[in-house]
């Protein structure tokens, strides 16, 4: 599954960490990723600006998380300098140390409710930065996204993530947003979304689809048979939307 995960999943554009640096107003020092995953997005930030200090932290300046060993280990095969890792959920990690930014890429939705943003905003220097992006990958013909709906419609529903806090898809401000507003540890809560349109082979877009939690759940079988089933109402490559959705908070400089 790590390795479905490197191959399939698509990267981050510079233009993240452009759009959270702007926010901050200062260069990142010190960013902890959570969820981490193979690391495509802590690969982001080590390599335009955040390790640029790495001398001043003994060598360390992005610390990336993930409790998954074999995420771990897919992510140590292309690791930046200037980069630690460390095998923990979010939920075991301790504030021995703060950090400037914290960020997760597509991975919020699997850590607890209970206790999020106070331990959330325990990692973060006074005025640190907290980053969450991510993002459906959808077919950009919607004819062939219906096709692919009907395809997989005898074994899924649906294969999108629901909205951890039952926000309506067509609401304005959508989770963690919702969330960010409400907690009494963050301010200056800002949504912005960088559109993306992506080309793949058929057959690397239902890759992608391996790696979605909603065919994951599926039996082996079913998620074979599912799989085929897609790729017969495909053409050889696809057009796709990978708008990514970015949420920003401010940790309050009092708690």
């Amino acid at each position: 599954m790590a390795e479905a995960y490197e191959r399939f999943r698509p990267g981050y554009p510079v233009e993240l960490f452009d759009l959270i640096t702007a926010y901050a107003g200062r260069p990142h020092r010190t960013a902890l990723e959570i969820g981490a995953g193979t690391g495509k997005a802590t690969r982001l930030f080590a390599r335009h600006g955040v390790a640029v200090t790495a001398t001043e932290r003994h060598g360390v300046a992005v610390t990336a998380t993930e409790p998954d060993g074999a995420m771990l280990a897919e992510l140590r095969k292309r690791l930046p300098a200037g980069v630690r890792t460390v095998r923990a959920a979010f939920e075991d990690l301790r504030p021995d140390e703060t950090y400037g930014l914290v960020f997760v890429a597509a991975a919020l939705h699997w850590t607890a409710a209970e206790g999020r943003w106070s331990r959330m905003a325990a990692l973060l220097e006074p005025g640190g930065v907290f980053a969450s992006f991510g993002g459906p990958i959808q077919l950009a013909d919607p004819a062939l996204e219906e096709a692919v709906r009907a395809a997989r419609a005898p074994y899924l529903e649906s294969d999108g993530v629901p909205s951890p806090d039952g926000t309506p898809p067509d609401h304005a401000m959508q989770w963690p947003g919702t969330e960010l507003r409400r907690s009494e540890w963050f301010t200056g809560v800002q949504q912005s979304v960088i559109e993306r349109r992506l080309t793949m082979s058929a057959s690397d877009y239902v890759g992608h689809l391996s790696t979605v939690s909603a065919y994951l759940m599926l039996p082996a079988g079913e998620r074979e048979q599912v799989f085929g089933r897609i790729l017969r109402v495909l053409p050889e490559t696809v057009e796709i939307d990978a708008d990514l959705t970015v949420h920003l908070a401010r940790r309050r400089h009092t708690l």
